[in-house]
């Protein structure tokens, strides 16, 4: 099968999904997530889910298709999103893959060699019992490239990680891949608003979502038989908010460290994503951000591509 598949990516609170949508109506297209935590159902406030009504009737794919107290890899995502890719094309609709997902974006168009290791438990459980400063110093050791592009304060990436790491140096790794079943053109639309907007709006958001209600959602997924300990490992939002909910941070100490480190992970998205040449950047004519014009600047292009 050929095809051309558009990618809307960029920084946390950049405002992909909005554009998403907006160029969904424009192109006959649908929406695909690139999300790693996106992917599961009942993370929704948390990770700033798009709503049914925010979607405007553009069909969106890869929310909430995984149980949460289970694991989705890198793997198990390409193999779903291969699958919307396809389906999406036998209703003759354009694909626009859009998330801030680096990793997941790279491995599904196949620039990311996935490792075909199977987990190792008794390196799980030793590492398991090391805090996440811990296993991101081990890591740093191991893999600086990769240490640089992952959430800190996700323990299950981290021993993940170490995991293949510590496979490679032993050099049992096999990789694999991905294949997209045939030739795609894409296109690359990368959103950047400049560093102190970013910061702004990540603090508007994170107060926005503790007052819609973020500490109750997590709340009740405890209560539906998601332990601490995998909330801990669903990272960022929720392992703040786990870790505040078990007494061991205040509400206020939630809420700064918590802050602090979205804009360390934007930082990495940013990192990881000015590697890439193939991607075409746009940033907005004013400093409150993206306007129709600019918009309209980015469609003509798509069009373009397209055509």
């Amino acid at each position: 099968m050929e095809g051309k598949i558009i990618i809307i990516l960029g920084q946390t609170a950049v405002g992909k999904s909005d554009f998403a949508v907006r160029l969904a109506k424009k192109i006959n297209g649908e929406v695909i997530s690139a999300d790693s935590r996106q992917v599961y159902a009942g993370l929704n406030i948390g990770t700033g889910k798009i709503t049914k009504k925010e979607m405007r009737g553009v069909r969106h794919h890869l929310l909430d298709v995984v149980d949460p107290r289970r694991q989705c890899n890198v793997a198990e995502y390409v193999g779903l999103a291969r699958k919307a890719i396809n389906d999406i094309y036998t209703r003759g609709k354009v694909p626009i893959i859009c998330g801030g997902t680096g990793f997941y974006i790279e491995a599904l168009l196949g620039n990311v060699a996935l490792p075909a290791i199977p987990p190792n438990p008794l390196l799980r459980k030793k590492l398991e019992k090391k805090s996440t400063e811990m296993l991101y110093a081990t890591l740093k050791k191991l893999d600086p490239k990769r240490a640089r592009a992952i959430d800190r304060h996700n323990p299950r990436r981290l021993i993940r990680a170490i995991e293949v790491a510590r496979s490679r140096q032993g050099g049992t790794l096999t990789e694999k891949r991905s294949d997209l079943g045939g030739t795609f053109n894409v296109l690359k639309i990368g959103l950047m608003l400049p560093n102190e907007e970013i910061k702004r709006k990540i603090t508007i958001r994170l107060f926005a979502r503790i007052g819609d209600g973020m500490i109750q959602e997590v709340k009740k997924l405890h209560a539906k038989g998601i332990s601490w300990k995998r909330m801990e490992k669903l990272g960022l939002e929720y392992y703040f908010l786990a870790r505040h909910l078990q007494g061991k941070l205040s509400k206020e100490e939630m809420t700064q460290q918590l802050e602090k480190a979205i804009w360390h992970y934007a930082k990495r998205q940013k990192t990881w994503f000015k590697r890439d040449k193939t991607i075409k950047w746009f940033t907005p004519s004013s400093v409150e951000g993206f306007k129709p014009k600019d918009y309209k600047k980015i469609e003509k292009a798509v069009k373009k591509f397209l055509t």
